[in-house]
């Protein structure tokens, strides 16, 4: 076993263990790690993190379903809806350059991290497990399958946003329902790029695995951590993720220039939120019940 695949079965475990405990984020480290440690070319990468994340989430999904954590009607519609997106996506993303689809990947990941780091404006709205328009859940399906087949991400780090944030479901039932999305939209996805890529199925077996044995850790610390905590702690998480791929794939001086200006904004944003009373970063307390 070579160092780069040993670093890279135990960085799977983390895949895992993000699946499990947040409904998403596996993408969003299976994607770099298979890139930038088992060497894998992006269209590759993509394709292989939705079959990893798939199986994975399809995994942990079970334990969730246990534990009364999943809102199957509206995880059968929004996942149905987006196996239709992620097929097309897929389709299309086997076709454009590996280069653009990271830049994009990385873009989406920034974007959602921060909606996930805000929150919702503290409003009556309240969270529940009841079921979501059927209309609106089509359409959410439809758009986050599509830019999951097409980057290979966008699975739980948009599911989640659009359950909890949304659709008004609590933290632990969109992250078990994300799930049941993610499996569904991520083997739709990887139909669409098998028409157009081939994967070393023995490395994609053994990344499998590794990650099914850290959602099984996951599952079990998922529900008591603090919801906001886990929250804005996947968005921070998101966002550096985000940051570092584009430093890695932007042309020339504008990767380092991402980087600096990332780190800049951050210690600004740092200052404010803990130095500065009237910070627009800092938010009320919600009312007792809001979800957060």
């Amino acid at each position: 076993m070579t160092v780069a695949l040993a670093v890279t079965l135990l960085l799977s475990v983390v895949i895992g263990l993000s699946l499990g405990l947040l409904g998403g984020g596996g993408s969003i480290l299976t994607v770099p790690i298979l890139t930038y440690v088992a060497g894998l070319q992006p269209r590759e990468a993509i394709a292989a993190s939705l079959f990893v994340v798939g199986a994975t989430s399809a995994f942990g999904a079970v334990s969730h379903a246990r534990k009364g954590r999943v809102q199957w009607r509206t995880g059968l519609i929004f996942g149905a809806a987006g196996m239709v997106g992620a097929f097309g996506g897929g389709l299309l993303g086997g076709r454009i350059p590996g280069t653009i689809l990271m830049i994009a990947f990385a873009l989406m990941m920034v974007a959602t991290s921060l909606a996930m780091i805000r929150g919702r404006k503290n409003r009556a709205a309240e969270a529940h497990e009841g079921e979501l328009p059927v209309g609106k859940v089509v359409l959410e399906g439809l758009v986050v399958g599509l830019v999951t087949g097409l980057v290979g991400a966008g699975g739980g780090f948009l599911v989640v946003p659009a359950l909890a944030l949304l659709g008004g479901l609590s933290m632990p039932v969109a992250v078990g329902t994300s799930l049941v999305v993610i499996a569904m939209k991520s083997f739709a996805g990887l139909g669409g790029y098998l028409t157009s890529v081939s994967l070393d199925w023995a490395l994609v077996g053994g990344v499998t695995a590794a990650a099914i044995l850290g959602s099984l850790v996951g599952t079990r610390l998922a529900g008591r951590i603090p919801e906001a905590a886990l929250r804005k702690g996947f968005g921070v998480f998101v966002l550096v993720m985000g940051v570092f791929v584009l430093v890695q794939e932007l042309p020339g001086p504008a990767g380092p220039a991402v980087g600096i200006a990332a780190a800049a904004l951050a210690v600004a944003a740092a200052v404010c939120r803990f130095a500065v009373p009237k910070c627009p970063l800092r938010r009320e307390p919600a009312p007792a019940g809001a979800a957060g």
